[in-house]
């Protein structure tokens, strides 16, 4: 996806129970899609930032859904139960998606887990990348640039996204 593309739509099941699609899913100022699955070190250093910025941007018209497509047969860790006992622990307050098929991933052109996309009011492309600039699972420091963050209160504030696209580091997302 290039910045300005509309946002593919999607109808996912959900760890809980429900099959959510993008567009009920839309925030009123910005929508914050992330390609996630739960064995990545990466994913997991960002996760309580995610957890964070979704409850922080939540009562400022944002939304937030996490989707996993790795390939659960070769990585069992990401299997829709192991989905559903990690969202449990972790108290999501977003839905977390199975994207068995992976057509969202390529849709979006998703390469790794975290992998951002953040859309506009009108759901076209505003930022994609990473969280932040910590990208060192193994050296974890505070981050400098807050690029997830930094998105969003451009968009919260009706501003251009000052630095719309940053790199995806991470896991590769796992491919059947």
């Amino acid at each position: 996806m290039k910045i300005g593309d509309k946002a593919p739509e999607f109808r996912l099941p959900g760890v809980d129970g429900k099959t959510h699609a993008l567009s009920a899913l839309k925030g009123a100022k910005a929508t914050i899609v992330v390609f996630s699955c739960n064995h990545c070190p990466y994913v997991v250093m960002n996760e309580d930032r995610l957890i964070a910025a979704a409850k922080d941007y939540a009562a400022k018209g944002v939304a937030m859904a996490a989707i996993n497509a790795n390939d659960a047969a070769g990585y069992p860790d990401d299997s829709f139960e192991r989905m559903k006992e990690r969202a449990a622990q972790k108290r999501f307050p977003f839905p977390y998606l199975r994207d068995e098929s992976q057509d969202a991933a390529r849709a979006y052109g998703a390469t790794h887990t975290p992998h951002l996309f953040v859309f506009d009011k009108d759901l076209k492309l505003a930022y994609t990348g990473s969280v932040d600039d910590d990208n060192n699972y193994k050296t974890r420091k505070t981050a400098e640039k807050l690029y997830l963050r930094d998105a969003l209160d451009d968009l919260v504030a009706g501003r251009p996204v000052r630095t719309p696209e940053t790199h995806a580091i991470g896991c590769t997302i796992k491919w059947k």
